[in-house]
């Protein structure tokens, strides 16, 4: 309490300042008092929980961005050593009393940092990093944060470099720290350049700057790219690089050593041939002219197209597996989707996309994935009947593939052929009963909008004994929806209890009977009792909403039964499980009161 009472009492000069300068009244200066109060209380208990700490560090920054919006509007920007240096050295030591007891939340160390950078805490966000560094140095992101900002903010390069040093002693083979260290880098350098450029063209002397010729050439990048080269394996992390130095105009020499090295260690690998053929798209542009016509333009992108499909074909032919292939789609993809208002480009990326689809095919290379796009290709460019081909090719090639059977059905479906029925027969005769469910969904579907009642409802009693139990379950919901919509309360009454004879069964199949009752004139507490009853034998010891909705009906339906609330009340305690008798309880509690 002596603790509480001195640091309520560490308060007052600030608070007394604020009421003086007229940026807060007596009353909320007291409203203040008693809040800090409360909060202090809470982070002096012996058991320490955390939400005090984020709950008393979010109210003071509150009052700080308040205190900043009313010195905003009155005008007054003095005495801030005195206001808010304070709070500001409250919150720090709240942060360092949170981050010490719970070292391992990564995220409160992070919000430390964030308002550090908020509030323009240099001194304070250098401590914090280094304290942090020395809980979590696991974390490479942490690594990497610490230093942009050594670098961005500070302005240091030196403090960055240590930084990265450091982390590569914990992490020497993370791909990303290297990136990031390489990327640094070639910042320093063209930093330094820049300022040797004005140096030189202020004509001033450069003899008191040391501005070492190897910094300034990016030698620094090259000797972390080479010791990353040893230690990390596979394309992605030269490609990485490579695109890292693309963006600085001084390392032709340091690109081309990692183009080299690229082409000369992976020269089997899909990704190694994607980047050389993508890099065509950027190579020989045209000069832009005055006289740089739209058809111009057309012409020199067709080319561009051409010589990364020239490159591509050479890949396929040297490196003929199905990642190849996949790359070379997906950038004729890519090509396809730009936007062009040229339709002769437009019709050469499609004809260019769609061959290089039926080459993969032909091929034998083409995966599962990559026929739906070339099927969705096809329908859009209102070519039906090749469409249909390549769905039965699909089906042929992936014939226990739920999702191949789905797609040639969706496109019979949507080309309304004669041969609908005996595809989905073909199907089900391919696929296993389990994750059939998807085709027998789109079956009734169809069958509804197609077939006879008949026919529908022997499809639907057919697909409960064609489909796994826990798939059963959704069929059961469509077949009782869809009784009711065309055969009536009496049909589905019927249809209702003899789908009840055979488990399992899902919650909604029961709340989607009851809603009907409900929707009957007169509704019968009768038949709903029997319905809750049999949700209840089912669900009734892991879900407390059921129990309380059943107690709601006795309570509001005009033939209900108040007096019967008591025994459902005993016997959901008696059946729920665990939590779940905490939670009814409380929501029953809420009932009894009339807040729910």
């Amino acid at each position: 309490t002596e603790r509480i009472e001195q640091r309520l009492e560490d308060r007052v000069p600030e608070l007394e300042q604020l009421e003086r300068v007229g940026l807060f009244t007596r009353r909320e200066i007291r409203a203040v008092l008693r809040k800090a109060s409360a909060l202090e209380y809470k982070i002096q208990r012996r058991a320490l929980r955390k939400e005090d700490f984020i709950n008393y560090i979010q109210y003071e920054i509150n009052l700080l961005e308040l205190i900043k919006k009313r010195r905003a509007r009155i005008g007054y920007s003095f005495k801030k050593d005195e206001i808010e240096n304070s709070i500001l050295h409250r919150v720090h030591s709240l942060f360092n009393r949170a981050t010490g007891k719970w070292k391992e939340d990564v995220q409160l160390w992070l919000s430390h940092v964030a308002f550090c950078k908020q509030w323009n805490a240099k001194h304070q966000l250098s401590k914090v990093f280094s304290s942090m560094l020395a809980i979590h140095p696991n974390k490479p992101a942490l690594w990497i944060m610490a230093a942009k900002w050594e670098m961005e903010t500070q302005l240091s390069s030196e403090s960055a470099r240590h930084l990265f040093l450091r982390a590569l002693r914990f992490h020497p083979e993370c791909p990303k720290l290297y990136q990031e260290y390489f990327r640094m880098e070639l910042m320093h350098a063209e930093k330094q350049r820049k300022e040797k450029k004005e140096f030189e063209q202020a004509k001033m002397d450069l003899g008191e700057f040391n501005y070492s010729e190897e910094i300034l050439s990016g030698e620094m990048a090259r000797i972390i790219y080479r010791d990353a080269a040893q230690k990390i394996k596979g394309v992605e992390f030269h490609v990485a690089v490579l695109s890292i130095a693309k963006l600085f105009d001084f390392t032709q020499d340091l690109q081309k050593e990692i183009l080299e090295s690229l082409q000369t260690k992976y020269a089997d690998d899909p990704l190694t041939w994607d980047y050389m053929a993508r890099r065509e798209l950027e190579l020989g542009s045209l000069q832009s002219t005055e006289h740089t016509t739209k058809q111009m333009k057309v012409s020199e992108m067709t080319q561009r197209e051409e010589r990364c499909c020239a490159v591509f074909e050479e890949a396929v032919r040297a490196v003929p597996t199905e990642d190849m292939w996949k790359c070379y789609i997906t950038f004729c993809l890519e090509r396809y989707n730009r936007k062009t208002n040229s339709e002769e480009l437009k019709q050469k990326r499609l004809e260019r996309t769609l061959s290089v689809f039926h080459k993969t095919h032909e091929s034998s290379l083409l995966p599962e994935v990559l026929y739906k796009q070339w099927v969705q290709l096809l329908l859009e460019s209102n070519l039906f009947e090749t469409a249909t081909e390549v769905a039965e090719a699909a089906t042929k090639r992936f014939s226990l593939s739920v999702e191949m059977w789905q797609m040639r059905l969706q496109v019979l479906i949507q080309l309304k052929s004669d041969a609908v029925t005996q595809c989905f027969e073909e199907a089900v005769k391919h696929v296993k009963s389990k994750g059939t469910l998807p085709l027998w969904s789109l079956w009734v579907e169809w069958s509804e909008g197609t077939n006879s009642k008949e026919d529908t409802e022997a499809l639907y009693r057919r697909s409960l004994h064609a489909t796994t139990p826990a798939e059963s379950v959704t069929m059961k919901e469509k077949y009782l929806d869809w009784t009711y919509r065309n055969g009536g309360y009496k049909k589905v009454k019927r249809v209702f209890t003899s789908l009840c004879e055979n488990r399992p069964f899902s919650l909604d199949f029961f709340r989607k009977m009851i809603q009907i009752e409900k929707e009957q004139e007169p509704c019968r507490m009768l038949h709903l009792r029997e319905y809750y009853e049999r949700a209840l034998r089912e669900f009734g010891s892991t879900n407390s909403d059921l129990w309380l909705d059943y107690i709601k009906e006795e309570l509001s339906h005009p033939q209900g039964k108040p007096e019967n609330c008591g025994s459902i009340h005993w016997r959901a305690m008696k059946m729920l499980q665990g939590d779940l008798v905490e939670d009814f309880v409380s929501k029953y509690t809420l009932l009894q009161t009339g807040h729910l």
